[in-house]
């Protein structure tokens, strides 16, 4: 009994601190209903590949489209990197509900791997 007692709190416990997340990419279709987010480039990236040592670790900054009901309404250049991890987390707030725990740009650059533009993406995660 106190076993189950456990694995039911653990569980409990797990779903209850659960994140979902939801990725902007350049896909072209946009939704009839509400915000729509759009990454149109990746202008700048000059983050610190995976498997070097660097001084800086870099920043990358993209373009993002907005849409309300298939209306385009803004476009907006944001920059990523350590110093306004905040703000990019409060612009986009505007868009989306809930606890926004993270934005980042993926996938992170690796030593010697080119990625297209077209499988680049902004992951937003959030504390459910």
């Amino acid at each position: 009994m106190k076993k189950l007692l456990l694995l039911l709190t653990l569980l409990f416990s797990i779903s209850f601190y659960a994140q979902s997340e939801i990725k902007i990419t350049s896909k072209k279709c946009i939704p009839k209903k509400g915000y729509h987010l759009r990454l149109k480039n990746v202008i700048n990236d000059s983050r610190c590949p995976e498997g070097v040592t660097c001084i800086w670790a870099g920043e990358v900054s993209v373009i993002v489209e907005v849409y309300d009901k298939k209306k385009f309404i803004e476009e907006k250049t944001i920059t990523f990197n350590s110093k306004n991890r905040e703000e990019n987390i409060q612009w986009f707030s505007t868009y989306y509900s809930g606890k926004i725990k993270s934005v980042e740009v993926g996938p992170y650059p690796k030593e010697g791997v080119l990625v297209k533009d077209k499988k680049k993406y902004i992951k937003i995660v959030f504390n459910n």
